[in-house]
């Protein structure tokens, strides 16, 4: 199964790939992100009958209703979106240092974006005929534990999961699936610190396995794939031999 597909955070990392992934397994894809540019390269090399940037700030309603109002307007409907924007800000500030302006940025991009984007795409699904699409949230293993000073981020992703949750109970009448991907160590400019090394729990810094994104696209894609009547609720994917089971 391929429609169309919208994809926020696309000018790097995870949402590149999947991005990409998506358009290769025959998507028609619409790009969002902050700026244009990073877009347009997330673009290159794709079909531009089936491709279409839209610089968006998550954050801003406003926006997130201009970006589903211009992929109905090009493609006609809304089959899937991963719910990818996502910010660090404040890794590695411990909690009693962390600024409110700061928690907020997080908070607003993590949660309140992701929130504007499912609920926009939502009520696209819904209203459409034929009714029904699938959402699929980027969580993060930090979704179940975290890493140390990570307070921000972790109590976000701890919310993914219950946006996730809802959005499934309140989508079965119209069709309208929901999934979350949670992932750990992708090689992404995010993850570049795992490389060299990064506090660990007991207090020490430890170099971490990282894995390619294209493994997590590839399970983004086989997620989007699926007859709506099937739906991964969760799925973690993970470099192997990183500290999650077992952290701490």
């Amino acid at each position: 199964m391929a429609g169309i597909a919208v994809v926020t955070g696309a000018g790097s990392g995870i949402g590149r790939s999947v991005a990409r992934a998506l358009a290769e397994a025959g998507w028609s894809v619409a790009l969002a992100g902050r700026r244009l540019a990073p877009l347009e390269e997330t673009a290159e090399g794709l079909a531009p009958e089936r491709t279409l940037c839209v610089p968006t700030d998550v954050t801003s309603p406003g926006e997130v209703t201009a970006l589903f109002d211009a992929v109905r307007d090009r493609f006609g409907r809304v089959d899937l979106l991963f719910n990818n924007a996502g910010t660090f800000a404040g890794g590695g500030t411990p909690v009693e240092e962390l600024s409110y302006e700061t928690w907020r940025s997080v908070v607003d991009v993590n949660l309140t974006g992701a929130f504007l984007c499912a609920q926009a795409a939502f009520r696209a699904m819904k209203e459409q005929s034929p009714q029904g699409g699938r959402i699929v949230n980027n969580g993060s293993v930090s979704a179940h534990v975290p890493r140390p000073h990570s307070i921000a981020y972790t109590a976000t992703k701890h919310a993914m999961t219950g946006l996730t949750k809802s959005l499934s109970l309140d989508g079965r009448p119209y069709r309208i699936a929901c999934g979350q991907i949670d992932i750990g160590n992708a090689a992404t400019d995010m993850t570049a610190r795992m490389r060299t090394g990064i506090l660990q729990a007991g207090g020490g810094l430890a170099v971490e396995p990282v894995m390619d994104a294209a493994d997590v696209a590839a399970t983004v894609v086989h997620m989007a794939g699926l007859p709506l009547e099937a739906n991964v609720q969760f799925a973690t994917v993970m470099a192997t031999a990183m500290p999650y089971i077992g952290r701490g």
